[in-house]
């Protein structure tokens, strides 16, 4: 009977204890993606599947944009928190006037690619002179492909740029181009494999363009201080070894949120990304964003190089939750 009587006490402690101090309420974050749900945000989902974000007293809302174009411009005008989007975008995007700045990365590798049928005529890069190159390209992409063709001893005029308009598997696969360019190693270049396409892919970071991050985290500026950016940085990094180590764990919670992307594609590049994965997305390479300017200058993409610090910083990600 004591020992019941002091159990009853004690859960009444505790329920005070909880009545008295009450989970604070988690903050709001809206991020706008850079395109629709796809296996590329697999680490901001995973942190989401394992509760890293309730647990820094975040809670995350992603947004998908109708145009892909639109997350930075949206983001400048004060329609969300943060977005994703592109290093090689971003000295151009601040360049023309938007006050962005990268504050993690979630894909730290290149995914861009340069794709020809394998039993084609194009074997080398050198072998595109005159030949028709299928693109849905900006700025950006045209210097990687400048920096490409260049390291092969070709120049723009050597070949005939053609806008497919997102198009890029259905133009190579029905010869209306000889090459594609823009297509995602993790993606185009798997589903042209799955449907019995065989290509040869050329990446950039093997034919004259530097390394650079593919996916980013951008805010504004003027928001750097936001306590909220640290705290969702910790919980990215929380999320991304969490997908690491537990990559099937999440994969199926990943498809049980969303049913309608359990494809065998999906699950492709789900496996493919995962090596592309930033285990330390807070973490800022000077040199790196310093060099892919050189390049974009080198290109005639960019005018000046810009302070690294005007584009890119590294926020602490040691804030913990309230």
């Amino acid at each position: 009977m004591r020992n019941l009587l002091l159990g009853v006490a004690l859960a009444l402690l505790l329920g005070r204890s909880a009545v008295a101090a009450p989970n604070p309420p988690l903050d709001r974050l809206d991020v706008i993606l850079d395109w629709f749900v796809n296996a590329n945000h697999e680490a901001l989902l995973s942190a989401q599947y394992s509760g890293a974000y309730a647990r820094h007293g975040l809670d995350v809302h992603f947004i998908a944009p109708t145009d892909p174009a639109s997350p930075p411009r949206l983001l400048a005008a004060h329609q969300a928190d943060l977005c994703i989007g592109y290093q090689v975008q971003l000295p151009l995007l601040v360049e023309g006037g938007l006050d962005l700045v990268r504050v993690g990365t979630l894909e730290n590798t290149p995914l861009n690619t340069l794709i020809v049928a394998a039993d084609g005529p194009i074997h080398t890069l050198a072998d595109l002179k005159g030949k028709r190159i299928g693109a849905s390209v900006g700025a950006a992409d045209e210097a990687l492909l400048k920096g490409m063709l260049a390291s092969a001893g070709l120049k723009p005029g050597d070949v005939t740029v053609t806008d497919v308009n997102f198009q890029l598997e259905q133009a190579l696969m029905t010869h209306r181009v000889d090459a594609i360019m823009g297509a995602m190693r993790n993606y185009e270049l798997i589903d042209l494999e799955q449907r019995g396409f065989k290509a040869r892919a050329f990446f950039p970071e093997e034919h004259g363009v530097p390394l650079y991050d593919e996916l980013i985290v951008l805010a504004r500026r003027d928001e750097l201080n936001d306590p909220r950016i640290g705290r969702f940085m910790a919980a990215l990094q929380e999320g991304t070894i969490a997908l690491l180590n537990h990559p099937d764990e999440m994969w199926a919670a990943f498809v049980r949120d969303h049913p309608e992307l359990d494809t065998k594609l999906n699950r492709a590049a789900w496996t493919a990304s995962l090596p592309r994965q930033d285990s330390d997305p807070a973490l800022l390479d000077v040199a790196r964003y310093r060099a892919f300017q050189d390049f974009m200058v080198k290109q005639g993409t960019l005018k000046a190089v810009l302070p690294v610090d005007r584009i890119a910083v590294q926020p602490s990600s040691a804030i913990t939750a309230p």
